[in-house]
């Protein structure tokens, strides 16, 4: 949609969206649901008004609560949101929580090292 936004001038809207494939009643609702917020779904109203709040409680927690305990704070603050609602806040915001110990590392990889011979005849 921001594609067609910035061509709309030169292009128009039907042209782009006959090359695109998205239909030009498509691109007006989106219009109208930018322009008025009143008109967007239940859901999108919803994470925008939860939104503010995520971003507060992992700043108050020290930004190191996963999904499952930011979720149980979340609900001990009276928030009546499900934890797949939560995780996927956290993922478009881009929220991640503190993993303990050291990652985990296999293999350490020398590319100076010449490859090893080839015993299964492949």
């Amino acid at each position: 949609m921001a594609f067609v936004d910035q061509h709309r001038e030169r292009f128009g809207v039907e042209a782009i969206c006959k090359v695109l494939p998205i239909a030009p009643p498509t691109n007006f609702a989106h219009a109208a649901r930018s322009a008025n917020p009143a008109l967007r779904s239940d859901r999108a109203r919803r994470d925008a008004a939860l939104i503010p709040e995520v971003q507060r409680v992992h700043r108050e927690n020290f930004e190191v609560y996963g999904v499952h305990k930011f979720w149980r704070q979340m609900q001990r603050e009276g928030f009546k949101v499900a934890r797949c609602t939560v995780q996927r806040l956290m993922r478009q915001l881009g929220l991640k929580g503190v993993i303990r110990g050291k990652p985990m590392r296999t293999t350490i990889v020398n590319p100076a090292a010449p490859c090893p011979l080839d015993h299964g005849n492949r």
